[in-house]
């Protein structure tokens, strides 16, 4: 079920807030954690039933594990160490054995059959977060948190799919919090204003700009110096206000029921380098790597070089992390040896003017994430050669002359203008990355939203039109990183 479809804002959402608070007014707490639990397991099974019970084996061991790592101090580390490799066994069955087996194929010549597993959703998310539950037992103890409330730390629906990788010490307190077992009407206005901006992001702009990302990728070897730019540019746009578009719902269905998640996403197209752009971009994931693998490496405590080293395994990790391919760890390490390069410059003392820092920044991501969304190196490597093959002919006839290379945009349409169109295209892109770099982003806006009833109508009036745009754009395309 995805936030930007009518059953869920219309059926799932209106019925789980109602029955939750309802629950929390003439019964107790417990009944409401209970009816969260089974609202989030309804909503991860829509997506498919199989998946129930891999997620609830894995929340059922991992709590157990932490049971015992709370209350036995001979061999509390071996029980940490068992569930870290559990969950990260159950990640790689499913999410690397067909990259493994095809390596492994190319590389001896063997012809070993491919799985074909499915990869559940939100598994690469659950996996952090249940790795940091485990370690925290060790480090700190969890011993006083009811299993429901774990399960609920797990799979409460708002980041259950995409994120944010939360923590405990940050998320089951709330579940505790008696002032947060009512309607807080102004967490209601504040959450219905950002979901609609997350609405708006995904709907609007993300689903938008996707198809001209698409179409350049499909027909890839047939792009001009221009469509290559544009077919780039396109993607960096889509991946920002799609994941960005659903980490600010995720934080407005959140406090809906007055739990407050973390932020995920701060402008970070705005980073005058590498190492600020990650303090912005997907905040949580650099968190949970910082504190879990980073640190307990060394950190920056032994030494320069071994700085670098860790920093280059922890972007190894994000990159293969984020998929199972060549591509996602040539992504990661392009980052990395950017944060160490960004390290070294530093030393030196110079300090770059903010527009040459900044534009440098965006376009060392830019073409990075061309990496990212290719489906081989051969792809990437054909759309990096071509931005960087000038051609003004090709410019002129961009304009000019009809092309191919969006063709399929054409069969959708927004005010009676083409989407195929160049200037529609061109105008469209400089619009969205205005808005990205210049604007105050959606947690800057919450912040400044001053509560009252007028506010509240202004959100339902935004949600209206967002549902409007859905209805008219026929569109209800699932997230980007569901696929990750």
């Amino acid at each position: 079920m995805l936030f930007n479809s009518f059953e869920f804002i219309f059926l799932f959402l209106p019925i789980t807030f109602i029955i939750y608070f309802l629950l929390n007014r003439f019964r107790n707490q417990q009944y409401a954690i209970y009816w969260l639990v089974l609202s989030s397991l309804f909503f991860y099974g829509y997506f498919k039933l199989t998946y129930l019970a891999i997620i609830t084996i894995s929340i059922v061991v991992n709590f157990a594990l932490s049971r015992v790592i709370n209350t036995n101090n001979r061999w509390r580390k071996t029980y940490m160490i068992i569930g870290v490799a559990f969950n990260i066994l159950i990640l790689c069955y499913y999410k690397y054995t067909d990259f493994f087996i095809e390596n492994i194929n190319s590389l001896l010549g063997t012809n070993i059959a491919l799985l074909h597993l499915l990869l559940p959703l939100g598994l690469s998310f659950i996996t952090f977060q249940q790795i940091a539950f485990i370690v925290d037992s060790y480090r700190d103890g969890t011993a006083h948190y009811k299993f429901s409330h774990y399960a609920l730390f797990i799979l409460f629906f708002p980041q259950l799919i995409a994120g944010p990788i939360v923590q405990h010490d940050e998320m089951l307190p709330q579940y505790d919090t008696k002032e947060n077992r009512k309607v807080i009407h102004e967490h209601v206005a504040r959450g219905i204003f950002i979901f609609a901006i997350g609405l708006v992001k995904k709907v609007v702009i993300a689903d938008t700009v996707g198809i001209w990302a698409n179409e350049g990728f499909a027909n890839y070897s047939n792009l001009s110096f221009v469509e290559a730019w544009i077919t780039s540019l396109s993607y960096t746009v889509q991946l920002y206000y799609d994941f960005s578009g659903y980490s600010d719902m995720a934080i407005g269905l959140a406090l809906l029921f007055n739990i407050k998640l973390p932020v995920n996403f701060y402008s970070p197209y705005k980073a005058r380098n590498i190492q600020e752009f990650w303090k912005k971009w997907h905040m949580t994931l650099n968190r949970f790597l910082t504190t879990y693998v980073y640190f307990p490496l060394g950190g920056s405590r032994k030494g320069a070089f071994r700085t670098y080293i860790n920093i280059l395994i922890i972007f190894f990790i994000s990159g293969f992390w984020h998929g199972a391919g060549w591509n996602f760890i040539l992504w990661g390490l392009l980052h990395g040896f950017a944060s160490v390069v960004v390290r070294l410059f530093s030393k030196t003392g110079i300090k770059l003017p903010y527009l040459l820092s900044w534009f440098m920044t965006f376009q060392f991501v830019n073409i990075a994430w061309v990496y990212f969304r290719a489906t081989s190196m051969e792809q990437a490597n054909t759309i990096i050669a071509k931005m960087f093959t000038p051609d003004m002919t090709a410019i002129n006839n961009f304009f000019t002359e009809p092309h191919t290379s969006f063709a399929q945009a054409e069969a959708f349409n927004i005010l009676g203008l083409s989407l195929s169109d160049p200037l529609v295209i061109v105008v469209g892109l400089l619009i969205a990355l205005v808005i990205a770099f210049t604007t105050l982003n959606s947690i800057q806006l919450m912040d400044k939203m001053k509560f009252n009833w007028g506010a509240i109508i202004y959100t339902q009036c935004m949600i209206a039109l967002v549902l409007v745009s859905i209805y008219y754009m026929q569109k209800n395309s699932i997230f980007l990183y569901f696929n990750f």
